[in-house]
């Protein structure tokens, strides 16, 4: 043997028998997972604590010394923590489906490949599964970096008794998707409302031939375009090529690089626990003047910093308005029970969507980069 065969076998030996060591400590730490599972079942207990989760990852890379890089060791821990919600209790997550939306994709990517995830045709019946504990939890597109806010998500709000547990934040990375790579030959392009919006610069560039349809999920247009063969093509992750028999025509062609959609995870009840970073409210404001400006002038006397404000219509009341409003700071804690009341006073109706952590960065293939 040579030196260098000889020492190949020497680390392979010693990968062997670091495996084993990972094995055994992984299987004593799934135990100790079910027991916090039988804990948490006796005393009614949620399952998904992001930030609980948020504090481990952020331990670890503070801890870890070597040259494991900080997004693989993401990626490993959010499947670690995905497996330990299992064996605590399974849980379904309903999304927009079918399978490969940017919305799945995100889940997955977010939640771990260990939780039951159960498509659905639209918003509103991910919001209805999850209000009616049909899911444990939803994962649902709040607003996009470019178009801005996906209105249905807001109005949705105020249909359902649901609360925002977390907030994660993907990279869009849009694909033109054929069965045949000859631009000329494309006719018809299929996509979610959306994603041919923030394409449409370059549809207009590169397929001016072709008439654009919109449809209810980039992975429906996927199936769709692989169901009309020649001539039809759809835009949609990449990954979709991998779900149905299709090319990547052209990658990255959204209009503009830096894409981002905010996505949230609901669940039926409210977050209770540690300290969270972000608060979400709806409310409606006294038909009166200033009435918006002492609610905003309130929160600036505390300090507190304003990061998304948004009004919808409210159905069934011409031209009243309901407000969205981002917090950034946790408005459950105890030391803001005063500016809670005082806000509550200023509305005409409050409601508390819920406090959590800030959202990661997720850039695909378990790439992450948390928020400063």
């Amino acid at each position: 043997m040579t030196s260098a065969t000889q020492r190949l076998t020497e680390i392979r030996e010693q990968i062997d028998a670091l495996d084993e060591k990972l094995l055994d400590l992984l299987n004593k730490r799934a135990g100790l997972s079910r027991e916090v599972g039988q804990i948490k079942s006796d005393s009614l207990d949620v399952v998904f604590k992001p930030f609980r989760e948020k504090e481990v990852l952020n331990r670890l890379i503070a801890m870890s010394p070597g040259v494991l890089p900080e997004d693989h060791l993401r990626a490993i821990y959010r499947e670690i923590l995905s497996s330990s919600r299992r064996l605590q209790q399974p849980q379904t997550v309903a999304y927009l489906g079918p399978e490969g939306t940017f919305t799945h994709l995100a889940g997955l990517e977010y939640l771990g490949r260990s939780m039951d995830f159960t498509p659905c045709p639209t918003l509103h019946d991910v919001f209805l599964t999850v209000a009616s504990r049909k899911a444990d939890l939803g994962v649902i597109p709040l607003e996009n970096s470019l178009q801005g806010s996906v209105g249905q998500s807001l109005d949705l709000f105020l249909q359902y008794n649901v609360y925002i547990h977390a907030e994660l934040f993907s990279r869009i990375s849009h694909a033109l998707l054929a069965t045949r790579t000859d631009l000329a030959s494309i006719s018809t392009v299929y996509s979610h409302p959306q994603a041919l919006a923030q394409c449409s610069g370059w549809l207009r560039t590169n397929v001016p031939q072709a008439a654009v349809v919109p449809v209810e999920s980039t992975a429906a247009a996927a199936a769709r375009a692989e169901r009309e063969g020649e001539g039809a093509a759809a835009i949609g992750h990449p990954r979709l090529v991998e779900r149905y028999g299709l090319k990547a025509v052209a990658l990255d062609i959204q209009d503009l690089p830096d894409n981002w959609t905010r996505f949230l995870v609901i669940g039926p009840t409210p977050t209770v626990g540690s300290s969270r970073d972000k608060t979400s409210l709806l409310f409606t404001t006294p038909d009166r003047p200033g009435a918006l400006a002492a609610i905003l002038n309130h929160l600036a006397d505390q300090g507190l910093n304003l990061t998304k404000l948004e009004s919808r219509p409210l159905k069934g009341e011409k031209w009243k308005y309901v407000f969205f409003m981002d917090v950034e700071c946790d408005l459950s804690q105890e030391q803001y029970e005063n500016t809670m009341k005082h806000l509550t006073s200023l509305c005409h109706t409050m409601r508390v969507l819920g406090s959590y952590p800030t959202g990661p960065h997720l850039y695909g293939a378990g790439m992450t980069q948390e928020q400063p």
